[in-house]
């Protein structure tokens, strides 16, 4: 579900994580997809490449989304975070960002996927699928049966995949979609298309809301980017 005045109106089914705006200019504009901001260096390294990617974002209709950083993520006016295990827990991040917000959380077991949503998580990102070189110290990859228990444990809630995911695999795994960091970094524009045709060519499942507001939210003003606490819209 893109930032406001994009054409996508459905939660994208392909994730990048990258520390580049080279990348983030050369993915966005094939399909729906999610940029995910992860830079290890600072806050203000984050914040400025995030207000950069923002714009390319915005321009294309693709969501961008902060990793880690819930005050950048605030300060820049994204779309939401991706919080991890050792990050704020979910539902202070949902108190923070307010209910116009994308939150992601990461998690590896049916149990902490359940608990991650019931505390306000809009979708689920669970890995390592396979093994993958792209960050240090992961546990054990899940393979597809340990990523298929946490999507059927929480039926409704979009579950991304990410560890060592290319295109081929794309295809082979259960949930919602994936999330890319290697696999598109030698050609983000030919790896973002290869991507979004393999989850196209799925047809498995039906594409999903960011979360259920419940009653009483206007979603005129959530794709204005009104009433919420300063993160950017979701359309």
């Amino acid at each position: 579900m893109p930032a406001q005045g994009g054409a996508f109106v459905l939660f994208p089914r392909l994730h990048i994580v990258t520390d580049s705006l080279e990348v983030v200019r050369a993915a966005v504009g094939h399909g729906p997809v999610a940029i995910q901001v992860r830079v290890k260096t600072s806050d203000r390294a984050a914040y400025e490449l995030t207000v950069a990617a923002l714009a390319l974002c915005r321009s294309a209709g693709a969501l961008c989304l902060v990793d880690d950083r819930v005050g950048v993520a605030l300060a820049a006016g994204a779309d939401g975070v991706h919080v991890g295990a050792e990050d704020l827990p979910v539902a202070a991040v949902r108190r923070v960002l307010g209910a116009a917000a994308v939150v992601g959380a990461t998690c590896r077991t049916p149990e902490a996927g359940r608990a991650a949503v019931a505390d306000g998580a809009s979708y689920l990102g669970v890995g390592p699928a396979f093994a993958t070189s792209s960050k240090d110290g992961l546990p054990p990859p899940l393979g597809a049966a340990g990523i298929g228990a946490v999507v059927d444990a929480v039926p409704g809630t979009p579950v991304i995949a990410i560890g060592g995911i290319t295109a081929s695999r794309a295809g082979e795994l259960p949930g919602y979609g994936v999330a890319a960091i290697s696999a598109i970094s030698r050609d983000p524009a030919a790896g973002t298309i290869a991507m979004l045709r393999a989850l196209a060519s799925r047809g498995d499942f039906e594409e999903l809301p960011v979360r259920d507001y419940g009653p009483g939210v206007d979603l005129g003003e959530l794709r204005s980017g009104a009433g919420n606490s300063g993160v950017g819209g979701l359309w």
